[in-house]
């Protein structure tokens, strides 16, 4: 009788879940087909990919494809612009990213915190190669509105934006924030509006200003946030986007010392030499690297403090 009582609370909570089960499975279908399946891909980064053969019957290449990355002069100019760059974006993207969050929580007016909200998301969702006609109307050394508007009112000469690389890290510092910041903020003030008003009434009846409350209240509270997005932002480090780094300098070669990263490359050398096995062995390469730094950063974090590690 007991065997059979936990049968039937068991079907009953199964049936209980069942809309919850039906409304995951477009999504792990997704993760399946997109995510999974092509994992299997992963074997060309090991073979001399002869199309006629196919994957399976192609001979094995061992590491042959992963010497490619390593074997060309370029090696260290790409791999220290994509960290630096990484890196550079993480820390002024979030610094953006916190302070603008912090900003649209002070405003009281739904519709105008919406409307800030949508202004800011808008860039985000904007493809690159319409962020990269809108740098080359700012940028362009003939029509361009820095060079007409600015430059030459105040007797300044112009520059070939596309052919001096003196300003290009700036340049794509700057883009990448405007397109991302949106993103971000959103994450961070999805956190800021999770904060009891608690805190914030008791600070008030101290007589703490609004800055202080920010400081000693809405940045600590913010920690488990930023933790989780820099391990994120870890695990990314040895990529790029594309999208920035090959589309906005408009793949002007006087600018590759500061604007090819390793995806750009990989893309140039495919266009090139149509070896997918080596572009299969820098996707590879990225993704290894990039989990190990996720469980290195991760441990480390949990050695911290064990409630903010992600595992």
């Amino acid at each position: 009788m007991a065997a059979n009582a936990v049968k039937v609370k068991k079907k009953k909570r199964w049936k209980q879940f069942l809309p919850v089960y039906v409304m995951i499975l477009p999504g792990l279908l997704y993760l399946l087909i997109n995510n999974y399946i092509p994992m299997f891909g992963v074997i060309i980064a090991f073979k001399k990919l002869n199309f006629s053969d196919g994957i399976f019957r192609s001979p094995w290449s061992g590491l042959d494809n992963f010497k490619f990355l390593f074997a060309t002069n370029d090696a260290w100019v790409i791999t220290r612009n994509t960290i630096l760059y990484n890196v550079a974006f993480f820390i002024v993207g979030t610094i953006a990213a916190i302070a603008m969050a912090i900003l649209i929580n002070e405003i009281r007016s739904k519709f105008a915190s919406k409307a800030y909200q949508s202004v800011t998301l808008l860039p985000y969702l904007m493809s690159w190669v319409v962020v990269s006609y809108l740098g080359y109307a700012f940028l362009s050394s003939e029509t361009g509105l820095i060079n007409n508007s600015i430059l030459e009112p105040l007797g300044k000469d112009p520059i070939n934006w596309y052919m001096d690389k003196t300003y290009w890290p700036l340049i794509l510092i700057l883009v990448n924030t405007w397109k991302g910041i949106g993103y971000s903020m959103i994450i961070y003030l999805a956190s800021i509006v999770g904060i009891s008003q608690d805190y914030y009434e008791a600070a008030t009846i101290d007589g703490a200003s609004k800055w202080k409350q920010i400081k000693h209240i809405t940045i600590p509270l913010l920690k488990p946030t930023f933790i989780t997005l820099f391990i994120l932002s870890v695990g990314q480090i040895f990529r790029s986007d594309f999208g920035l780094f090959y589309q906005m300098p408009q793949n002007s070669g006087a600018l590759y010392s500061v604007t090819r990263t390793l995806d750009v490359y990989v893309y140039q050398a495919l266009l090139r030499n149509s070896d997918y096995g080596m572009s299969s062995a820098a996707s590879f390469y990225q993704s290894i690297v990039g989990f190990i730094l996720i469980l290195a950063a991760n441990f480390f974090i949990k050695k911290y403090n064990r409630d903010n590690a992600l595992f």
